[in-house]
């Protein structure tokens, strides 16, 4: 299963669907372009607070998922731990993914 959202990470970088980074998911966000935010189990907590306290203001769901390496390398930017996700329906999917398997 932790594959498959890896699998949907990856199509949203190859189809140019995933804002990379703090300052692109902040800009994204303001042009109400992401949909949802994931967010490196490894990233530093101020930059955690930071982007949640933007993506709470504009209504955007937030999840922790993976380390900064295996996102990093599904999308191919090196050390990166924020990732804004623009698609509907590949957010939509890649949420009910990471949500069935946090409840599991």
């Amino acid at each position: 299963m932790r594959d498959k959202v890896f699998r949907y990470i990856g199509l949203a970088a190859r189809g140019r669907m995933v804002a990379i980074g703090y300052n692109t998911c902040v800009f994204s966000m303001s042009k109400s372009k992401v949909k949802l935010i994931i967010l490196a189990e490894d990233l530093s907590q101020n930059s955690v607070e930071k982007i949640k306290s933007e993506a709470d203001r504009k209504g955007i769901p937030v999840r922790v998922y993976g380390n900064k390496q295996e996102l990093s390398h599904m999308t191919g930017k090196e050390n990166s731990g924020i990732f804004g996700i623009t698609d509907a329906n590949l957010s939509k999917a890649i949420l009910e993914e990471i949500d069935h398997m946090q409840s599991v």
